[in-house]
């Protein structure tokens, strides 16, 4: 048995944000049925497309294990087919803009009506206050959260990052805050609404940052490269570069082949434990008992010299290489791996992190399985579903209605084809 079996997702998502925080719920054995505008369905399935008229790699990753429907809930029986689905699902998940399912007759008193026991989930951009009814991008959540103001070099412009820390991110916050309100809701009986704004979940994962704000209105930030460089501090947290923030010294340093491939890298930690080994390694010995080297506080004023110094050594090794000869002997260092490499990493395909998965149109393709392994809830990738391929089946089976009323349904036009 999945761990979430039994339990009805009505997705009201679309784009990333809204559709990771569901794609996991399907992952976890929740029946999610996704509602698509009849015709067109979510943006994102026409929205980067590598192959004409098939749906895009886009879409098909953030919808796996999903049922799709094709309803026009502003038509009066879609609306009616709509509120059936209300009183039929336990979660309620939707990331429109500010008010749109309240124009549409389904605000939060509404569905408390027609079901009490429904957990109403939302992604916002904002929460409340004087930004609230602004619309919310990945990368206005990583400025507005405080990643991009703390990303980067010091005098350089800020930087967002790779990582969807806005849109993904907030969606796998949302899906821990629907899981605690399913949990409360076994002892209660009663749904609730859960929240999730993308500015609260980026700064959220940075919290290290805002920690080192309280730090520096006591002092400067030592462990910061430019405290080493003389740089001056001012009244806010400051681009970091590659230094670590767990408050040993680290940075990317160049391994062999740096030259020609953009990857050829590693993340090197002077972690203090591991000091001694570290001058070993790198043919520095003698700095073991340098009272310029031998303790952490001593190298912080020196870290470019130190960090110069194990470059010349890593500089002669593969990343790989490095990683070999390192954590036998605790040194902390990991390779900077591309996608390409990921895409090829034999393990990630073993655990499930990278999964291929078969689609009708689009064929075979590689997408990132579910990151959370439960020993007794197995958890599979399944393909996502066509536009409103599940809509005679979820009016049949989830919402108990007969042929000639499902008939009656597609000559109203509320749903798709």
């Amino acid at each position: 048995m999945k761990a979430l079996e039994g339990i009805k997702i009505l997705d009201f998502t679309h784009v990333q944000s809204g559709p990771t925080c569901t794609q996991l719920l399907a992952w976890f054995g929740a029946d999610v049925i996704k509602v698509e505008r009849p015709g067109v369905g979510d943006a994102t399935r026409g929205q980067l497309r590598d192959i004409p008229d098939v749906d895009s790699l886009y879409f098909t990753m953030l919808n796996h294990n999903k049922r799709s429907i094709e309803l026009n809930g502003k038509e009066e029986t879609g609306k009616t087919v709509l509120e059936r689905l209300v009183k039929t699902c336990d979660v309620l998940v939707e990331n429109f803009a500010p008010g749109a399912l309240d124009r549409m007759g389904f605000s939060w008193e509404r569905i408390q009506e027609l079901n009490p026991r429904m957990i109403m989930a939302s992604i916002k951009g904002f929460g409340p206050g004087p930004y609230a009814d602004c619309k919310v991008y990945e990368n206005v959540a990583q400025c507005a959260g405080g990643a991009a103001s703390t990303t980067g070099f010091v005098g350089e412009l800020p930087t967002v990052t790779g990582a969807q820390i806005g849109d993904s991110g907030t969606g796998l916050h949302l899906a821990f805050g629907i899981v605690t309100a399913l949990f409360q809701r076994e002892k209660s009986g009663k749904g609730q609404r859960v929240t999730a704004a993308m500015q609260d979940g980026v700064l959220n994962l940075c919290r290290v940052k805002l920690r080192d704000q309280q730090r520096i209105e006591r002092g400067p930030l030592t462990e910061y490269s430019q405290y080493g460089e003389d740089i001056p501090f001012g009244e806010a947290v400051p681009r970091a570069g590659n230094d670590s923030g767990g408050g040993q010294p680290g940075r990317i340093l160049k391994c062999k082949g740096w030259e020609t491939d953009p990857d050829s890298y590693t993340y090197f930690i002077t972690q203090a434990a591991a000091w001694k080994n570290i001058c070993d390694v790198i043919g520095k010995p003698e700095w073991k008992d340098d009272p310029d080297f031998a303790t952490p506080k001593a190298r912080l004023p020196r870290l470019n010299e130190m960090f110069g110094a194990i470059e010349d050594w890593t500089v002669t090794k593969t990343k790989f290489e490095v990683m070999e000869i390192c954590n036998p002997l605790n040194i902390p260092v990991g390779p900077i791996l591309s996608m390409k490499e990921i895409a090829a990493e034999q393990s990630l395909r073993d655990t499930g992190t990278v999964v291929e998965v078969d689609h009708p149109t689009r064929g075979k393709y590689l997408s990132v399985g579910n990151p959370v392994k439960l020993s007794d809830s197995p958890s599979e990738v399944l393909r996502s579903p066509l536009l409103g391929e599940h809509t005679d089946e979820i009016l049949s089976d989830v919402l108990n209605y007969s042929d000639e009323e499902i008939k009656e349904i597609h000559a109203s036009g509320a749903v798709g084809k």
